[in-house]
């Protein structure tokens, strides 16, 4: 019985079929069947029919992982939508954000600096324009004491105006407000993710005289600190 077992077996390996397509039809130990195998040759066509099949099984597998990695994700996120949903948002929350914000990516007051203006830096659009409502709705700075400078690669001079607008369309001001451009020197690191038409450079938001108004927000990030117990 045990014979006929081993005969069917390297009769269907020298038919091309996988091991896992064997162990299908012959109710054995893989190591059994590994032990029986072992000197039985395949074709150069039967071989590559077994790569092809093993990285066909890969990909499925990339892709099964793909979507549950993705179903994941949609199913944290919908938690953590729930999660803001339900915490009541009061007067002050919009300016302890944005405090923390430039606390963050703000350019600090210090002592030895007697006239550091407000200066934010960053390049991710939602907190571009989350900053900019901090200001209007929290600090009530008007629009014309805000300037920009945009700091882009030298080796996008020639997209510079798709830039412009695409730092127009995230802010919803004027593009005449994006004529300072500062060119850096160096290459672009290949192995960034926002290269090419996803690059759009860094963007400053000066707010003019504005050194008072740096201390003050230097003072609101000390008071935070203090109310929770972390200096």
């Amino acid at each position: 019985m045990k014979k006929n077992i081993k005969e069917n077996a390297i009769r269907l390996r020298k038919q091309g079929l996988s091991y896992s397509e064997i162990l299908k039809q012959v109710p054995v130990a893989k190591s059994t069947l590994s032990l029986w195998l072992r000197s039985v040759g395949l074709t150069n066509t039967q071989k590559q029919r077994l790569t092809d099949k093993k990285f066909s099984a890969i990909k499925r597998g990339g892709e099964i992982r793909r979507k549950d990695r993705i179903e994941r994700t949609i199913r944290i996120q919908n938690t953590a939508h729930k999660e803001i949903r339900n915490i009541t948002i009061g007067s002050n929350s919009l300016l302890l954000m944005g405090t923390m914000l430039y606390w963050a990516e703000g350019s600090k007051y210090k002592a030895n600096n007697i006239s550091q203006e407000v200066c934010f830096s960053n390049q991710d659009p939602l907190m571009i324009r989350m900053f900019l409502l901090w200001l209007k709705k929290c600090l009530h700075i008007n629009a014309d004491q805000i300037r920009f400078d945009i700091y882009i690669h030298e080796n996008y001079r020639s997209n510079v105006e798709s830039v412009k607008g695409y730092w127009t369309k995230v802010t919803g001001q004027s593009i005449g407000k994006f004529d300072k451009i500062y060119y850096k020197r160096h290459n672009v690191h290949t192995q960034r993710y926002n290269i090419g038409n996803t690059y759009f450079g860094l963007l400053r938001i000066r707010v003019r005289k504005s050194t008072d108004l740096n201390r003050k927000i230097s003072g609101w990030i000390e008071e935070i600190c203090h109310k929770w117990g972390v200096v």
